[in-house]
């Protein structure tokens, strides 16, 4: 049963469906996070065979119990065919996992097609586990938008539902890898502007759908946080301004990453020549690895558990600049384009700094992470959560105040070219009578076999032509499809002379009437027709059968 009220008003029932279906696709998203975890951790035995190096890893995700070993220049080999394979596989036009689920939330859910995103995960998989920038969360993100296409299959999901629960499933997956559900929640929901708006309607599907995604991954691999911290203890007073120099410090170098990313000619990134750079950047890391230090290799979240168990010194701030300067190339190729390999860059050269400084390295790792990841991603309050979700809750007065800080010097730019500046300029928050021409009013959606209503005519119409008549002398009406067009091409309508289709409405947007478009009894029909011709035509609509 469904509301007659504008799907915007949403009722009890509506809100309860909703509910359920977050529920059930977090645990479908935790499912498939779990088969997702076992071909990584295969795929990364397989790639530490080949280079002979192996990144460390992180407590939550079974890391730190082996050998790290040596680089082998053989090995290195295969990083320039591995960025050019990641860069041909991840397409320019829609980018990384996480810049496809912002984008096409923005444009009311028109997301890439199935091919496109099986590419997206298979070029992520394939990223990560050679040991390139490439995050084990982009990977996690793009199985949480299959897991909503999946359940699209099985359940009819409306536009608001599917926009909301293509969110939720990231939100699932994001928890898991992440493992911490609520900050991942926070996270997809302010992810989507660079100020610091929210989309409150979605967060309660996030939410829901993150701590059942975390429950189900969590029975497979356990509970523990991501990173192993000692109990922190809230900073002494005295302590506190050297904090804040290290956000502030690595809130510098995170703006001047985002300068040197605008300085790439996008037509060079997206032309031939993008898997030619893939391979360039992946020779690079190769080059790096081998001649000065390992430890660009992988996302850095490994490194970053290493920073925060105190074996981390001054070295980190070198090692954070290397992998600074890779996301610097990489960025506009998709590479680095998530959370951990934000975190990674924060969190050395905050190690690094805090080292130099004399401070507790465990707080400066993690206050490096915070504003570094608000810089890059816009996520303040979601970078705090997930500094307080691995360091603990004394941590969250200067996760706070670092994320505060970098928030506010960093301005409104980042990685992801989606991102919108506020809500206003997302399609998802556009009026409806806005996507209609000048003539046209916005009403409810009405049963397909009612009547149609002619549009209010512009007040002072301009005399366009539109074949022999004028459009002065034609009106616009609007209607459902009715029974016996649905299923059926538009260039298979036969309509009276003087009836023209101008538009489809559908899924709330108005598209062009392409030949080969198939009607749905979901659809509405926009004509622009003299009112003598469309009466012709309805009176052939009301024949029997139709």
């Amino acid at each position: 049963m469904r509301s007659p009220l504008p799907r915007a008003v949403m009722t009890r029932l509506e809100t309860g469906r909703l509910v359920v279906l977050s529920v059930l696709l977090g645990g479908l998203v935790g499912g498939l996070c779990i088969l997702l975890r076992s071909g990584l951790d295969a795929l990364l035995g397989f790639g530490a065979t080949l280079t002979g190096y192996s990144p460390p890893g992180t407590p939550g995700e079974g890391g730190l119990l082996i050998a790290f070993g040596t680089a082998t220049p053989w090995g290195l080999l295969a990083l320039p065919f591995v960025g050019a394979a990641y860069a041909w596989l991840i397409p320019a036009a829609t980018g990384g996992p996480l810049t496809q689920l912002v984008g096409g939330y923005h444009a009311r859910g028109q997301w890439p097609s199935l091919s496109t995103q099986l590419r997206t995960l298979v070029g992520s998989v394939l990223g990560y586990s050679s040991g390139l920038l490439v995050g084990r969360d982009a990977a996690f993100t793009m199985t949480g938008q299959l897991g909503t296409r999946l359940m699209q299959r099985v359940t009819r999901l409306d536009a608001v539902e599917l926009r909301a629960l293509t969110l939720a499933g990231a939100a699932a997956a994001l928890g898991t890898v992440l493992h911490a559900p609520l900050a991942a929640a926070v996270f997809v929901v302010e992810v989507l502007y660079r100020r610091f708006e929210f989309e409150f309607e979605v967060l309660m599907p996030c939410v829901l759908a993150a701590v059942a995604g975390s429950a189900v991954y969590g029975l497979a691999y356990g509970f523990e946080p991501l990173l192993s911290l000692p109990d922190l203890q809230v900073p002494a007073a005295a302590q506190v301004p050297a904090f804040v120099l290290i956000a502030a410090l690595v809130t510098l170098a995170g703006w001047a990453l985002l300068w040197l990313t605008r300085l790439w000619p996008q037509k060079v990134l997206s032309g031939w020549l993008r898997p030619l750079l893939g391979g360039v950047f992946g020779l690079l890391t190769a080059l790096i690895a081998w001649f000065f230090t390992p430890s660009v290799l992988g996302d850095g979240s490994g490194f970053v558990q290493l920073a925060t168990s105190g074996f981390v010194g001054p070295e980190g701030v070198g090692q954070g600049a290397w992998r600074w300067a890779l996301l610097a190339l990489g960025a506009g190729l998709a590479f680095g384009g998530g959370v951990l390999p934000s975190v990674g860059v924060g969190g050395l050269l905050g190690a690094g700094l805090g080292s130099l400084l004399g401070i507790d390295t465990a707080i400066s790792t993690l206050v490096g992470a915070v504003a570094f990841l608000t810089v890059t991603l816009n996520v303040p309050l979601a970078a705090a959560l997930l500094g307080v979700a691995w360091g603990g809750e004394a941590l969250l007065p200067i996760a706070l105040v670092a994320s505060g800080l970098a928030h506010a010097l960093s301005g409104v730019s980042g990685l992801l070219p989606t991102q919108l500046t506020s809500r206003r300029e997302s399609g998802v928050h556009a009026g409806g009578a806005a996507l209609l021409p000048d003539s046209v009013r916005f009403i409810p959606r009405r049963a397909p076999d009612a009547p149609a209503v002619p549009f209010d005519a512009p007040a002072a119409p301009q005399a366009v032509e539109s074949g022999p008549v004028a459009l002065a002398e034609r009106e616009l009406y609007r209607r459902g499809v009715p029974p016996s067009w649905r299923g059926a091409r538009l260039q298979l309508l036969s309509l009276p002379p003087g009836v023209e289709v101008v538009g489809i409405v559908r899924d709330g947007t108005v598209r062009l009437p392409r030949p080969e478009l198939r009607l749905t009894s979901e659809d509405e029909l926009v004509f622009l027709a003299r009112p003598d011709a469309y009466a012709a035509l309805e009176g052939i609509l009301r024949l029997p059968g139709s």
